[in-house]
């Protein structure tokens, strides 16, 4: 249940899908605000990281922000979504026009490498099943439910592994570990589903959340 001083604040990365993912959030009647203040972002009930393009580019932006340490030291629930969920592991192999991996936000111990597609085209853009696992974000959800991707990066299936799907090789389609979650799909492009994930989140606190342990979603 919300409070009178629950909010929700979107982290302000100057990434274009910022609008989409605050509509998403207003359409199920949730009062959010996008912000890059520091001091809002640690006083929020729950915070989402929100992410599209090069992971060297949106780590750039939250470095220019000084906002790496405030995202690494939150306790309350926070949920990356798409890049954002990328930036919470250690490094991403997306370089760009640099040799070198990026370093993200070293949050959850995975990293992230290009999706091993078989054969079949990248990005990896559309509808595709996913398989969950008991974790609360995504209570309701149906085994086999389709959400929306875009990516040709992604993260390994893993002991942080709370929902996985598959697109030549099986991948993380959700990540966690403790108070911080990421989806690689976008919950703001996956209408009913989307919302009802979204819904879950809306109800985290850092008072309900528990350190989850799901079993990896194979």
């Amino acid at each position: 249940m919300t409070t009178a001083q629950d909010t929700t604040v979107i982290i302000d990365t100057d990434c274009a899908n910022l609008s989409s993912v605050r509509y998403a959030f207003e359409r199920i009647k949730a009062n959010v605000t996008v912000t890059d203040n520091i001091d809002a972002i640690k006083a929020a009930t729950r915070v989402v990281l929100p992410g599209v393009g090069t992971a060297r580019s949106a780590m750039l932006s939250l470095n220019n922000k000084a906002l790496i340490d405030t995202i690494t030291g939150l306790t309350q629930p926070v949920l990356g979504v798409c890049l954002g969920m990328q930036l919470l592991t250690t490094q991403s192999t997306e370089r760009g026009s640099d040799t070198n991996d990026c370093q993200c936000l070293g949050i959850i111990d995975t990293a992230i490498g290009e999706l091993d597609s078989q054969g079949l085209p990248l990005p990896h853009m559309g509808w595709n099943q996913i398989t969950t696992t008991a974790h609360p974000l995504f209570s309701g959800i149906a085994p086999g439910s389709y959400v929306y991707f875009v990516h040709s990066y992604r993260a390994p299936i893993s002991q942080y592994t709370i929902a996985s799907s598959q697109y030549g090789e099986p991948f993380s389609a959700a990540i966690a570990k403790d108070n911080f979650m990421g989806v690689q799909f976008h919950p703001e492009k996956s209408a009913a589903i989307g919302a009802q994930i979204l819904k879950n989140f809306m109800k985290m606190t850092s008072n309900s959340l528990n350190p989850q342990r799901s079993e990896v979603a194979q």
